[in-house]
């Protein structure tokens, strides 16, 4: 599993993290009792602070969504894929609102805004095209 992170976006990096896993939990790239990197092995991967990276994986663990088994490591605990799956989508909702908000107070109309949404869609559908004819 290959994380990375954002400095810049304006998301904390734990947060970032923690969406992450959420997701990935969710398409089931990462299933029920999969391993996950170690704290330092995903801290240096990520080049950041090991306590950001223990911060999102006890967030994680709060939720339901990991547990550390003795002797084993960081697993994705059973019945994480519906609740993350549910979560998905409200996460995901509550970013585009924020963008919607931002740009309709930056003074675009609806018809701009939704302009403006089919073209990144269809920049982004090129880029999953690209992406899977080199798989």
């Amino acid at each position: 599993m290959f994380f990375t992170v954002d400095p810049s976006n304006g998301v904390p990096i734990y947060s970032q993290i923690v969406r992450q896993v959420k997701f990935a939990v969710a398409e089931q790239t990462l299933r029920p009792g999969q391993l996950l990197p170690s704290v330092r092995q995903l801290s240096q991967q990520l080049a950041v602070n090991p306590n950001t990276v223990a911060r999102a994986f006890q967030d994680l663990q709060s939720e339901g969504v990991i547990e550390t088994l003795r002797g084993r490591g960081v697993v994705v605990c059973k019945g994480a894929v519906e609740r993350c799956r549910k979560q998905r989508r409200s996460i995901l909702a509550e970013r585009l609102s924020a963008v919607l908000t931002e740009a309709l107070q930056a003074g675009l109309s609806a018809k701009e805004v939704r302009k403006l949404v089919d073209e990144q869609l269809r920049t982004l559908d090129g880029t999953i095209e690209a992406i899977a004819e080199l798989q």
